[in-house]
């Protein structure tokens, strides 16, 4: 949650496996003059640096995701420092600009020596007030119209939304990219406007 009490949203998008969903994600936010923030891993920076490209071209800031999309709590403090390292070389290598200090831990699984790690890096881990689940994808049970729903009835003064940028691995439905025109029309026509996370932090 963003301490504020201004009707505003964050949209975030997290990316680890495809980018199938970014083309049209990227083309909605221009459309609607709407900033997001992703956060993406340095395996899929190295997968996809033209994708981390246009969205920096975009002007969407691009934060930390670690590396490979391990459990941080599985890692040592050592081995935490240099995911994140690996991860920012690979962001920053694709993008011309530093990923720090916008980070978030995959899955949200962190402790609180996580996060005292993730902060003397150098970073702010940001999570999320509501998942989409669009990544569940179709053969989850989800919808376009769902995924909708579920960030309309929980929209209130600094939520931060978590969509993904990728494909479901099975049935490569892309609900959060399909959603997301819907999610911006019907926030707008409830007073809501939007805001990048790095306009948070000074960067």
């Amino acid at each position: 949650m963003l301490p504020t009490t201004e009707r505003v949203v964050a949209l975030t998008f997290d990316g680890g496996s495809s980018d199938v969903g970014a083309a049209s994600i990227l083309a909605t936010l221009e459309r609607h003059g709407v900033p997001a923030t992703f956060f993406v891993t340095g395996e899929f920076a190295r997968r996809y640096p033209q994708t981390l490209r246009s969205i920096d071209a975009a002007g969407h800031p691009v934060g930390n995701h670690s590396d490979t999309h391990a459990h941080y709590p599985q890692l040592r403090n050592a081995e935490i420092r240099d995911d994140l390292a690996a991860a920012e070389a690979a962001i920053s290598a694709a993008t011309g600009r530093p990923a720090m200090p916008l980070f978030r831990f995959p899955y949200g699984d962190r402790t609180a020596l996580d996060i005292e790690v993730v902060n003397d890096a150098g970073y702010i881990p940001f999570r999320w007030t509501v998942d989409s689940l669009g990544w569940q994808g179709t053969s989850g049970g989800r919808s376009a119209a769902e995924v909708t729903q579920r960030v309309l009835e929980s929209a209130r003064p600094g939520q931060i939304v978590l969509m993904h940028l990728g494909a479901h691995p099975t049935d490569a439905s892309t609900l959060d990219a399909d959603a997301l025109p819907g999610v911006i029309t019907e926030l707008r026509a409830q007073g809501y406007g939007f805001v990048a996370l790095d306009e948070l932090v000074g960067r």
